[in-house]
């Protein structure tokens, strides 16, 4: 896929046709993926740089609150000294500033035919215990299946909770374990019963089944989806 450096619409050359060129065949590219409903990596990477171009623009300097792994110290040095550069000359920050105009107004679009997509295949899942849950839920496994598959996919995961600037956040880590065929015998009681012989550590794990009848790309849609409605399902159960 074709990719945008962090800082592309100020870096080189500032022209307006340019840049407008480099954008398009980028969003080209990512609506290539959106209409084959395959929206990970393309959907957040579009969000990051929509976020950075506003921040820009707003002089917010910095995007470390949002996205504090995307860019690094020397990066963001990077994007004030272009700034501190640019603001100094008013034809060049007019010329930047009709860039980021017409990008942000081209990315919301794509932004919006993303989101779409993502909010039809959140509607679209259902997600239920599997047997009695434990009161330690913030860690198990989960099914995940469509209405085409012949197979159930078993996932491991862990939640973790942190706090920054007095906020809490939750994120999720997902281990692949295996498949089963999808048949009278493996139930998933009994895959549950499994995965308990196999893993003793985790004597009475929670274990939910996420499904859906319509098939989605599996690790580009269905799975980043997934987890972040069994994120959302067991902090509300918490």
């Amino acid at each position: 896929m074709k990719t945008l450096s962090e800082t592309w619409f100020a870096d080189g050359y500032i022209d307006f046709e340019l840049k407008k060129y480099t954008l398009l065949a980028y969003l080209q590219e990512v609506n290539k993926y959106f209409d084959q409903n395959k929206l990970y990596p393309q959907l957040s990477d579009i969000i990051f740089h929509y976020n950075n171009l506003v921040a820009f623009r707003e002089n917010k300097k910095f995007l470390q609150e949002q996205f504090p792994k995307k860019l690094n110290g020397i990066q963001m040095e990077k994007l004030q000294l272009l700034y501190e550069q640019i603001i100094a000359d008013n034809e060049l920050m007019q010329e930047l500033e009709e860039i980021i105009n017409y990008s942000t107004s081209k990315m919301k679009k794509a932004i919006s035919n993303g989101t779409e997509i993502y909010e039809f295949v959140e509607d679209k899942l259902k997600i239920f215990p599997v047997g009695i849950v434990p009161l330690d839920i913030h860690e198990g496994y989960f099914f995940l299946s469509d209405g085409t598959m012949t197979d159930t996919f078993v996932y491991q995961y862990r939640l973790s909770f942190f706090e920054k600037h007095d906020e809490k956040y939750r994120s999720i880590r997902t281990e692949f374990i295996d498949r089963w065929g999808r048949n009278m015998v493996n139930t998933y009681e009994n895959i549950k019963s499994e995965l308990i012989r196999a893993k003793s550590y985790l004597p009475n794990p929670a274990v939910y089944s996420i499904e859906t009848e319509l098939k989605f790309p599996l690790e580009e849609t269905l799975l980043p989806i997934a987890k972040r409605t069994l994120v959302r399902y067991i902090s509300n159960a918490a």
